[in-house]
């Protein structure tokens, strides 16, 4: 399809098109309509997490609460929607534990309060801890919650009814808050507000790229980060006490916000996976003096010991390492290299073993499918089936505060439910529906072509398109499973979009991915066809179409472009 479109009214036609498109799509972010408060699952196998598993039971939800749950003996309201649930499983909602679903794609400001000194354009360089460089940790993510993120329904088709999701960018992103994956407005996705202070140990650019450009100099900044937090605390607390005949304080941006969250008992989420790092966290946990969690543990089968005397809770991080897709082929991974990718898998084992508390992030992961996949080979490396549930349900709800109301099923605590056709580790078993907040999704799985593909799409491809600003190029970082779902993430100078869905059959392809135009989340699918290292095919973004062309690095087409109504 072509459009011929001025680029004077494409603006405006552009915006009407999202009012349109959010308007009439409104009602997808809530639950199926016409739904009534009081909801009974009524002879199914109930898994509490918290207490044994009940056969035959029932579970009976009121106006986002769990009412009662037990065996057949329990009441059920006149009023209530009963679903027969034999053959059915019904499990807490599930829980990921770190990751930025739910929020917006806004990038991080750069500095701090006070941050980077000097004049002329761009970013100015850093010169020292005082400028707080990458530092902006007032950001809640709380503040920046999207209802619209087209993640929050593909988390919650896999399972997922709750998230603590977390800004990015920077050594200090911002505060992390606990959502559940359901709302009219952005404002519900809130359960909990902060929980957690993410940081980044890695330098931001090589030397030369100003304060700091090291890991020690990160180290000794952040360091000094919380020193000064500590001395700020103190200083304006003896102030408040005193004020008079004393030099008052000076405000921190950074110190002010880091002190908040501290006193409304935020972890401090410490990044770390080789043994080493791991190591190097429970020194930093000290030196620090803050409550803290490690994040990542990739090899923790080789320091559970040292981390259940510590007592330190940890977040796995469901992205195994493995080896990377457009690796040249003659370049052979070294034995521990290889050990760390066979051996990853049973960390949250060996953490089970040494009593060690942790919880489940899919962190890096795109398909939210692939989460549940990631732990069973957990199971499969010796992690207790019931471990690796509570991992992902009532562990992180305790380690992060919510426990009183989320995690588990019991009465009294929110109806966050999801209920399968078997059990949840079994490779076929499908999700039937979900309950966030009481509000019942059920996931139809769209009809795709049967075929099996003629060819592995997997690897990076670069696209190639015009629009009214003229040639660009996005890259396109694809997995293909064996039955053709696609997943992976698309970046381009809008950012960096994950694939919500996808397929490949034949010779054909299709994959979708959300992201803001115009200040506003829009889906935009690719489809075409493929051979080989080359694709072709047609981007289709709010009624508008942009062909494209696509080839993997090293290979060589003709790449054919056509004008275009833009996307933009």
């Amino acid at each position: 399809m072509k459009w011929n479109v001025s680029r004077c009214c494409l603006p405006a036609l552009v915006v009407a098109l999202i009012l349109f498109s959010l308007c009439a799509g409104a009602p997808l972010a809530s639950a199926q309509g016409g739904e009534p408060q009081y909801f009974a699952i009524r002879g199914a196998k109930v898994v509490p997490v918290s207490g044994p598993t009940i056969d035959d039971a029932t579970v009976v939800l009121a106006r986002g609460v769990i009412l009662a749950v037990g065996g057949k003996d329990v009441p059920i309201p006149a009023d209530a929607l009963v679903i027969e649930g034999k053959g059915l499983i019904v499990y807490p909602g599930l829980f990921d534990s770190f990751t930025d679903v739910g929020l917006s794609s806004t990038p991080a400001p750069s500095a701090g309060e006070g941050g980077p000194r000097g004049g002329g354009g761009g970013q100015p360089t850093a010169r020292g801890p005082e400028d707080r460089p990458g530092a902006t940790p007032w950001r809640n993510a709380a503040d920046e919650a999207n209802i619209s993120d087209k993640r929050v329904e593909t988390w919650r088709n896999a399972g997922f009814t709750t998230v603590v999701s977390a800004p990015k960018g920077g050594f200090f992103p911002g505060q992390a808050a606990v959502f559940d994956l359901a709302g009219e407005r952005n404002g519900d996705l809130v359960v909990k507000a902060p929980v957690a202070i993410p940081v980044s140990l890695n330098p931001a650019g090589g030397f030369g790229s100003g304060f700091p450009d090291s890991k020690m100099g990160v180290l000794a900044y952040i360091h000094q980060v919380w020193l000064d937090v500590d001395w700020s605390t103190k200083a304006e607390a003896a102030y408040e006490k005193n004020p008079r005949g004393t030099g008052r304080p000076r405000y921190d941006r950074v110190n002010a916000a880091l002190a908040d969250a501290l006193e409304d008992h935020a972890l401090v989420l410490i990044p770390a996976n080789s043994s080493l790092e791991l190591r190097r966290a429970l020194v930093l946990a000290d030196r620090w003096k803050v409550p803290s969690v490690i994040v990542g543990a990739h090899m923790a089968y080789e320091v559970a010991p040292e981390l259940a005397i510590r007592k330190l809770p940890v977040i796995v991080n469901l992205k195994w390492p493995e080896a990377d897709k457009d690796a040249d082929p003659d370049d052979v991974p070294s034995l521990r290299e290889l050990r760390i990718r066979d051996r990853a898998p049973s960390s949250p084992a060996a953490l089970a073993k040494a009593g060690v508390k942790f919880a489940f992030s899919s962190d890096g992961i795109a398909a939210p499918a692939d989460i549940v996949k990631a732990v069973k080979k957990s199971v499969d490396a010796g992690l207790p089936a019931d471990a690796a549930l509570r991992a992902l349900t009532l562990s992180p709800a305790e380690m992060f505060g919510v426990a009183d109301r989320t995690g588990s099923i019991e009465k009294g605590k929110i109806a966050n439910l999801v209920v399968t056709d078997g059990d949840l580790f079994a490779e076929k078993t499908k999700i039937k529906m979900t309950f966030v907040d009481g509000k019942k999704f059920e996931f139809r799985e769209p009809d795709r072509p049967k075929d099996p593909p003629k060819g592995d799409l997997t690897g990076k491809w670069t696209l190639k398109y015009t629009t009214p600003e003229g040639d660009e190029e996005s890259t396109a970082d694809l997995t293909m499973s064996s039955d053709g779902t696609l997943s992976g993430t698309l970046a381009s100078k809008r950012g960096v979009a994950t694939i919500i869905s996808g397929y490949a059959s034949a010779d054909k392809f299709n994959f979708a991915i959300n992201m803001p135009i115009q200040g506003s989340p829009a889906d935009v699918s690719f489809s075409g066809t493929f051979e080989k290292d080359t694709m072709k095919g047609s981007i289709a973004v709010m009624s508008l179409s942009i062909d494209f062309t696509g080839t993997r690095p090293g290979s060589s087409t003709r790449s054919a472009t056509v004008s275009l109504g833009g996307a933009q």
